[in-house]
């Protein structure tokens, strides 16, 4: 599906750690379809990731050790800004998100309805393994108990921000708590969002590579237990 704003000044920030077998196909599809500002955060990879991503015609930036999604975002993002992006597209290096979903993910943001889209595989039918649903369904409990915000989807890693919201939104956790952290922002700084539905590809790589563990689980809870406390 092609881009339906080639006159809008969108860039996506993909984080990438370890993504060499999927990162040229990612970054391949998003180009054909005419987007052109893509950015891949190699986050210290022990592969080809950087150089495949580069390949495929993405602008790539290095982090020299493994510092977590959180930093890599947070890297991503605000280079996006210093270069002028108008509205920042979050999305997996590892071929989970769709570019068939991009057009409902924009339009409500390009259009100035909210400033924030966020991706929800629960609006939609999305087949995947009952243990990632039984933990996405607990986050959005633990969410809704600590921020009072009813999302149907927690974790999800396919956002659209207008440069407003980029610039507003604080990510200090520099891992896989920083998706819980970017909710609070949101809630706390009042900043109008919506969910849209999108369709997760689940394959046996992308769950190989996934963090959608019990005890990654428990490791994000204790962290936003300590954050919580230290407001």
């Amino acid at each position: 599906m092609k881009n339906p704003y080639p006159n809008k000044n969108i860039w996506f920030v993909i984080p990438a750690y370890n993504e060499g077998k999927s990162i040229g196909r990612v970054v391949g599809e998003l180009r054909k379809a005419g987007y052109s500002n893509l950015i891949v955060i190699d986050d210290g990879c022990k592969d080809n990731t950087f150089k495949a991503a580069k390949k495929a015609g993405a602008i790539t930036l290095k982090h020299f050790i493994n510092r977590g999604q959180g930093a890599t975002l947070r890297t991503g993002i605000e280079y996006a800004l210093s270069n002028g992006a108008d509205y920042i597209v979050t999305f997996d290096s590892d071929g989970q998100h769709r570019i068939e979903d991009l057009p409902a993910m924009l339009e409500p943001v390009v259009s100035g309805k909210v400033d924030v889209t966020l991706g929800s595989r629960f609006l939609t039918k999305t087949n995947m393994p009952i243990g990632r649903k039984i933990l996405l369904k607990g986050s959005v409990l633990v969410q809704m108990i600590f921020y009072g915000v009813r999302l149907s989807d927690a974790h999800n890693g396919y956002r659209v921000m207008s440069r407003k919201a980029a610039q507003m939104i604080r990510i200090d956790s520099d891992r896989m708590e920083h998706a819980s952290e970017i909710v609070e922002e949101i809630v706390k700084k009042k900043i109008k969002y919506k969910e849209v539905p999108v369709i997760i590809r689940y394959t046996g790589y992308s769950m190989r590579k996934g963090h959608g563990s019990f005890k990654g689980a428990l490791k994000i809870f204790f962290k936003m237990m300590m954050r919580r406390l230290a407001r």
